[in-house]
Order: C-alpha cells, then sequence, then structure tokens
C-alpha cells in the first residue's frame, strides 16, 4: 500500500527531542513508529494501551490544607515517638535492592 497520506500535529519540542533520541537508539524512524501506532488503534478497535490516572499521585506542600499538612507532620513525629525510624544507610540499602542493584555504602574506596 503506498502512502500518500500525511499527518501533520503539534507536539512539545522536548518530548519530541527525547522521542526521536530513543529511536535513534532503537534504530526505528518516528514515521515508522507513528504507522505501527495507528495501525494498533486500527486492529484493536482504540487506544493500544490504558489511559488512566496513575494510581498513587506523588503530592506537595502547595497540595495541602494547613490542617492536612499538620496531620502530616504528627504522623512524622509519631512514627519517630514510635522508633519506626530507619537510617540513610539501611533507606539506601533497601533502595538499592529494589532497584535491582548490589549495596553500595556510598563511600568510595581511591
Amino acid at each position: 500500500m503506498s502512502k500518500s497520506s500525511s499527518v501533520f500535529t503539534g507536539v512539545e519540542p522536548e518530548l519530541k527531542e527525547q522521542a526521536e533520541q530513543v529511536l535513534s537508539q532503537l534504530g526505528i524512524p518516528m514515521a515508522n513508529v507513528i504507522n505501527l501506532y495507528l495501525r494498533q488503534i486500527v486492529l484493536q478497535k482504540g487506544i493500544p494501551f490504558p489511559i488512566k490516572l496513575p494510581q498513587t499521585i506523588p503530592f506537595g506542600y502547595s497540595m495541602l490544607t494547613p490542617e492536612q499538612f499538620n496531620i502530616e507532620i504528627q504522623k512524622g513525629f509519631d512514627d519517630i515517638d514510635a522508633g519506626r525510624v530507619s537510617s540513610s544507610k539501611q533507606v539506601r540499602k533497601e533502595i538499592q535492592e529494589l532497584a535491582g542493584y548490589g549495596y553500595c555504602s556510598g563511600e568510595v574506596e581511591i
């Protein structure tokens, strides 16, 4: 089938650049990926991946009311008082284990 139709769309420049870098490493032209995506829409009769909000949304101070902020701070104090604390060394170890890396103390020997 000949390719005689064009699709023009606006995308965020940074997003396009990041995608191009990944596709370049894979050796796949952007046009091929777009064709694959459109083909999957047709075959699946819809968007070929779930579109939903993440299960947990990180939040920041600005998203909390003063009352909510005070509750979160109190939870931290309660954890400290109850001894539910970890050293930074233990936290680093757990994060590295979860990420599949061996434990590194963070100290470098020369």
